[in-house]
């Protein structure tokens, strides 16, 4: 019986010397230990370690009956008596065992589970793990550190729940854990407390760094990609409560502001590996973006700082957090990098973000990001978005900073679309410039310059004018637009002066460019015509190629309906510039009388 064998190891290691304890001894006891657990006596077994006697016994071989331990746990169900005892003997090896083997064996139990027990593994042993490291005495920082990175690591892999019914449900209790793992640093946590306010220059410093450490690796995972928003129906959201918590952990260890406004990252490991290296950028940098989102956008310890900041230098502080988020392309996480953009800019008045921002190497960068998610998200309401923010950051400049931005995105956005869109807000800005408040970046010399990145085709009388379609209405709007509101004797905008040049690069080659388009698609026409009359049928299909990816079959009659659209898009453009010819022309005969 497991019992007896038990006892009969028990009784011979009673009479030896702690020293004299041989691996035959672990050996027995851990398979008498474990035959016990396994066939259902685990009652006698938390007799035997609770029996006083057995302490040295248990101090030294107890940490052996971890794995078996928990396996039974695991099999019993909730209610199960048996189940109850083995939770007490996994308290008793807490309180009996030798810390640092016990602690060695339950970092071993959390690395070896995946899958659907890690959370449940690391909820079960998260108590007795807590109790093991207050009493170490020896490498104590190092211990707590090692454990939480351990714990992380594990828990990464984990999807984050992301929906209201997700996260009520927390299929795998991630959720549940979150909110042990904080419960579990806390005592260490006022440890560092207690021993900054004993003393002004706190000297250890190993505790709280790797308290830093942890919190950093918890604004990178869950907080990141977790659903942060108030949810109707849930009371408290767990996500945002462990937020708070790591917020708290944050202004408690001091370094919540200098996180924010300082980037401080803690010590960071020397790796030899280049790629390793580039990887604890990469998290580091995630995190820091992630702070400044529960701080800035979900306000989480908001009311630690300092009314005292420019929102200019708010948003300078952000856009490197800005640019981290924008670049990724999970949902959850590029809407965190919009939002938190959105906030800076909401918090500034129109036209006060002074042009010298635009030195910076992120001003620049996160407008191009801006476009890429515009022009390339597949998410419709953030390409919305994407475009609501750039306006919004377009507004904010003053004359020489919109001016400069229109110019970098003219020559970087490669993209008809956005290329029209930043030429209507030029138009805007040159009208603004006539009749309110006269601007000399949009008049005079400085416009001639931008309007020559506007008014020119990219590849001459060879641009595709169907792809670059939405760029040239665009510009011939805004050539119209100068032709009617300034006469050629005042001259405000320096387009008459340009003339000879806009005909030149914009105006004749687009002429020809469209003459050439027409015949091509007129000849397509007439060629899918005759085929459809050679086939006698309509329902010939063809497969189509777009950006690299094959296209539903089209029928002949499908294909018609495509070219006579461009077709119509050919007729639209040498409509509008005809009229721009016009009025050209008949500005040019009207100066002409006036001066004679």
């Amino acid at each position: 019986m497991a019992v007896d064998e038990l006892q009969a190891i028990i009784q011979r290691c009673q009479i030896l010397e702690e020293a004299d304890f041989k691996g035959e001894d672990f050996n027995l006891f851990q398979v008498a230990g474990q035959k016990c657990l396994e066939d259902g006596y685990a009652a006698q077994l938390l007799e035997v370690i609770q029996n006083e006697k057995n302490k040295v016994i248990i101090k030294n071989m107890g940490w052996n009956l971890l794995s078996p331990l928990v396996r039974c746990i695991f099999t019993y169900k909730q209610q199960d008596d048996k189940r109850e005892h083995c939770l007490k003997i996994l308290d008793q090896l807490a309180q009996l065992c030798n810390p640092k083997e016990l602690f060695l064996g339950l970092l071993e139990q959390i690395e070896q589970t995946s899958g659907e027990q890690v959370c449940q593994t690391v909820l079960l042993l998260l108590q007795p793990l807590q109790t093991v490291l207050l009493k170490l005495q020896h490498k104590k920082a190092y211990s707590v550190g090692l454990s939480l990175a351990v714990i992380m690591n594990q828990l990464a892999p984990l999807p984050v729940p992301y929906t209201k019914e997700q996260i009520q449900e927390d299929k795998l209790g991630l959720c549940q854990c979150c909110h042990a793992v904080v419960d579990f640093a806390k005592p260490f946590v006022n440890e560092v407390v207690k021993d900054m306010e004993k003393s002004s220059e706190y000297n250890d410093i190993e505790l709280k760094e790797e308290l830093l450490k942890f919190c950093m690796k918890s604004l990178e995972y869950p907080l990141l990609a977790a659903q942060l928003e108030q949810l109707e129906g849930i009371e408290e959201h767990p996500f945002r409560h462990f937020a708070t918590e790591i917020i708290d952990v944050l202004w408690d260890i001091r370094e919540l502001v200098p996180l924010v406004f300082l980037h401080r990252k803690g010590k960071s490991p020397d790796w030899e590996n280049q790629e390793f290296a580039d990887i604890e950028r990469k998290n580091s940098a995630d995190s820091l973006a992630s702070l400044s989102y529960l701080v800035f956008v979900q306000h989480f310890g908001i009311d630690h700082f300092p009314v005292i900041f420019s929102p200019s230098y708010l948003l300078q502080c952000n856009m490197t957090h800005i640019e981290v988020l924008l670049k990724r392309t999970e949902e959850s996480v590029l809407s965190k990098g919009l939002d938190l953009f959105e906030s800076c800019l909401l918090r500034m008045e129109d036209d006060s973000l002074l042009h010298q921002y635009l030195e910076f190497r992120d001003f620049i960068n996160v407008p191009q990001d801006l476009v890429k998610i515009m022009t390339l998200c597949p998410m419709e309401h953030l390409r919305k978005k994407s475009l609501n923010i750039l306006q919004l950051f377009i507004d904010k400049f003053d004359a020489e900073g919109k001016y400069t931005l229109f110019r970098c995105l003219l020559k970087t956005s490669n993209h008809a679309g956005v290329e029209g869109y930043i030429i209507k807000n030029i138009k805007d800005q040159i009208h603004l410039s006539l009749t309110a408040c006269d601007s000399i970046w949009f008049t005079g010399h400085h416009l001639i310059s931008l309007l020559d990145l506007v008014l020119l085709l990219p590849e001459g009388a060879e641009t595709d004018l169907l792809q670059n379609s939405d760029r040239i209405m665009a510009s011939l709007n805004l050539l119209r637009y100068l032709v009617i509101k300034d006469c050629e004797n005042d001259n405000r905008t320096g387009v008459w002066a340009a003339l000879t040049r806009i005909e030149q690069n914009f105006l004749k080659p687009l002429h020809v460019g469209l003459n050439m388009s027409k015949a091509h698609y007129e000849a397509e026409i007439k060629n899918k015509k005759e085929n459809r009359r050679e086939a006698h049928s309509s329902n010939t299909v063809c497969s189509v190629t777009v950006g690299g990816e094959k296209m539903p079959a089209m029928t002949t009659e499908m294909q018609l309906q495509v070219l006579h659209s461009a077709l119509f898009t050919f007729d639209l453009i040498e409509s509008v510039l005809a009229r721009v010819e016009e009025l050209i022309e008949a500005k040019v005969r009207a100066g002409m009388d006036e001066s004679s």
